[in-house]
C-alpha cells in the first residue's frame, strides 16, 4: 500500500508542475483532465501526508522520551505519543478507503424510474411519494430533476415515472436505491382501517455518454404520437423501440417532438448502458462483487411503516424512527451508512486477498 502511496505522491507533484507550465493552460482538454486527475488525488495525498506526518510525530516523542528526566516533559511527550499513534490507525483505515477501486460512474447523472407494484391504486400512490422525496433529496444536494415521462392513475399516484437527476456525484449516492421500496399503512380508501403492504420498485441508472453507447439508426423504430400537453393534444409525444433489444422508450414532458427525441435517445442509451453493466456484474465471480450495491432489482431493500413511524433499510439492519424527515428526502443517514457499509464489505474482501 505505502509503494503504492509514493507513487501516487510523485504523480501528483508531476501533475501540480503540469498545471503551472503555459503549453498545459493553453490546451483546454488536457488542462480539463489534469485538473481531474489532480483533484481524485488531492484527498488521497493530503492524508498521506497527515499520516508521514503523525509517524514522525510518533518519533519525535519516542526520542523525546529517550533524552528527558523531567516528569512533566515525559508526560506531555507521552500524550502526544498516543495522540499520534492514535491517529496513525484512523490514518490508515482512511488510506484503505481511498485507494479501493473508484466505480467509474459514480460522477454520472442518473435516470431513475420508479414504478408501481403489488397494491393496486396505494402502490401507485406510493410510487409518487417515493418521486417526491428523489426531487427533495436532490433538491438538498443542489442537483437538478427533469422529468422524461409519466403515468397517472387518475387520483394522485403514478403507474411509473422516469426522471432525470442531473449533479456532480448523483450516481454515487442513488445507485443504493435500486430495488423493491415496501410500504405499510392504513389507505385513506380503507374503512376498515386495516394496514395494507404495497410496493413499488425503484431502478436508477447511470447516464450513458454519446462514447459509452453507439446506436445503430436501422435497430431503432421511431414513432411520434399525441399527447395532452398544457396547451391540449399535440403531436408531440415521441415512442422510441429499440429492435434488439425490445426496449421501447415514451418520452412526452416536453412541447418540441425534437426535445422529447433527444430525451429518449438519452434514456436509451442509459438503458442498453445499464444492461451492459448488468452482464459483466454477472459474469464476475460472486467473491469479487461488492455486498451492497446495486443489487438486484427483484430484492426488497426497505420498509416504510408509517404506523410506527419507521424506515428500515433490510441491506444494512438499520431502523430509523423519523419516517417525515425521510420521505421529505433527508435520506443521508441511510445513504452514508449503505456507503459505509459498502466500504467495510469490500476492504473485508481486500484483506482477504492479502
Amino acid at each position: 500500500m505505502f509503494d503504492r502511496l509514493d507513487d501516487l505522491l510523485i504523480r501528483y507533484e508531476e501533475l501540480m508542475e503540469e498545471l503551472g507550465s503555459p503549453e498545459v493552460a493553453s490546451d483546454t482538454n488536457r488542462f480539463r483532465k489534469l485538473m481531474k486527475e489532480q483533484s481524485d488525488l488531492a484527498p488521497i495525498v493530503e492524508a498521506y501526508k497527515e499520516y508521514k506526518k503523525a509517524k514522525q510525530d510518533v518519533e519525535d516523542s519516542l526520542a523525546l522520551l529517550d533524552e528527558e528526566s523531567d516528569e512533566e516533559m515525559r508526560e506531555m511527550a507521552k500524550e502526544e505519543l498516543n495522540a499520534a499513534k492514535k491517529r496513525i490507525e484512523e490514518l490508515e483505515q482512511e488510506l484503505k478507503i481511498l485507494l479501493l477501486p473508484k466505480d467509474p460512474n459514480d460522477e454520472k447523472n442518473v435516470i431513475v424510474e420508479i414504478r408501481a407494484g403489488a397494491g393496486g391504486d396505494e402502490a401507485a400512490l406510493f410510487a409518487s411519494e417515493l418521486y417526491r422525496m428523489y426531487v427533495r433529496f436532490a433538491e438538498r444536494n443542489r442537483w437538478k430533476t427533469e422529468l422524461v415521462s409519466v403515468s397517472e392513475n387518475g387520483i394522485g399516484g403514478f403507474k411509473e415515472v422516469v426522471f432525470m437527476i442531473t449533479g456532480q456525484g448523483a450516481y454515487s449516492k442513488m445507485k443504493y436505491e435500486s430495488g423493491v421500496h415496501r410500504v405499510q399503512r392504513v389507505p385513506e380508501t380503507e374503512s376498515g382501517g386495516r394496514i395494507h403492504t404495497s410496493t413499488a420498485t425503484v431502478a436508477v441508472m447511470p447516464e450513458a455518454e454519446d462514447v459509452d453507447v453507439v446506436i445503430d439508426d436501422k435497430d431503432i423504430r421511431i414513432d411520434v404520437m399525441r399527447a395532452s400537453g398544457n396547451g391540449g393534444q399535440c403531436d408531440s409525444a415521441v415512442r422510441l423501440t429499440h429492435i434488439p433489444t425490445g426496449i421501447v422508450i415514451y418520452s412526452q414532458t416536453e412541447k418540441s417532438q425534437l426535445q422529447n427525441k433527444e430525451k429518449a435517445f438519452r434514456l436509451l442509451r442509459s438503458k442498453l448502458y445499464d444492461l451492459e453493466l448488468e452482464k459483466r456484474q454477472n459474469e464476475e465471480a460472486a467473491e469479487r462483487r461488492s455486498q451492497i450495491g446495486t443489487g438486484d432489482r427483484s430484492e426488497k431493500i426497505r420498509t416504510y411503516n408509517f404506523p410506527q413511524g419507521r424506515v428500515t433499510e433490510h441491506r444494512i439492519k438499520l431502523t430509523l424512527y423519523k419516517i417525515d424527515s425521510i420521505m421529505d428526502g433527508d435520506l443521508y443517514e441511510i445513504i452514508d451508512s449503505l456507503i459505509a457499509a459498502d466500504q467495510a464489505a469490500k476492504l473485508a474482501k481486500m484483506n482477504e486477498g492479502i
